[in-house]
């Protein structure tokens, strides 16, 4: 019911200390109640505590992890593997890359490795950004932090 669900984003909300309220209601609603009503579940047989859930949501805020990798986290919470996102995150190997250099070093050979796109995207392409982004995170298997990313990109495709 209704009620229940409330009752359960309060939980979540209030042991990820009211970090992102906006982030929790999504969560909730969205891929834990499409989740839930996939298995023919009710709120109170989630198999994801809000506690759980609440861990998950705080490495995302605190970009630990991206959105894209607490999908996978969120599917190892429902098949019962670990005890949290943490444990998960560690087990799996799955912490967001955030150290500079390490996507740096993928920047500099993506741009390196596509000389062509390079030349097409300072003469004005610039979509192709889309293109070394995705080159990145596919080099990095999702673990480089977007925005750094991007930002990172950015400074040397002008250069």
């Amino acid at each position: 019911s209704s009620r229940e669900l409330a009752d359960y984003y309060e939980a979540v909300l209030t042991a990820s200390d009211n970090k992102d309220p906006k982030l929790c209601a999504n969560w909730v609603i969205t891929q834990l109640s499409g989740a839930l009503n996939k298995a023919g579940l009710d709120i109170t047989e989630s198999p994801i505590s809000a506690e759980q859930l609440a861990g998950m949501l705080v490495r995302i805020s605190d970009n630990t992890i991206s959105g894209k990798i607490a999908k996978q986290i969120f599917e190892a919470l429902w098949a019962g593997e670990g005890t949290g996102a943490d444990s998960i995150i560690e087990a799996k190997g799955l912490k967001q890359v955030t150290d500079s250099g390490a996507i740096e070093a993928l920047v500099d050979e993506v741009i390196a490795n596509n000389p062509d796109q390079v030349e097409q995207y300072r003469g004005g392409k610039e979509q192709l950004i889309g293109f070394f982004v995705g080159q990145i995170m596919k080099a990095s298997k999702g673990k480089a932090n977007p925005a750094q990313v991007n930002e990172l990109l950015k400074a040397k495709l002008i250069s």
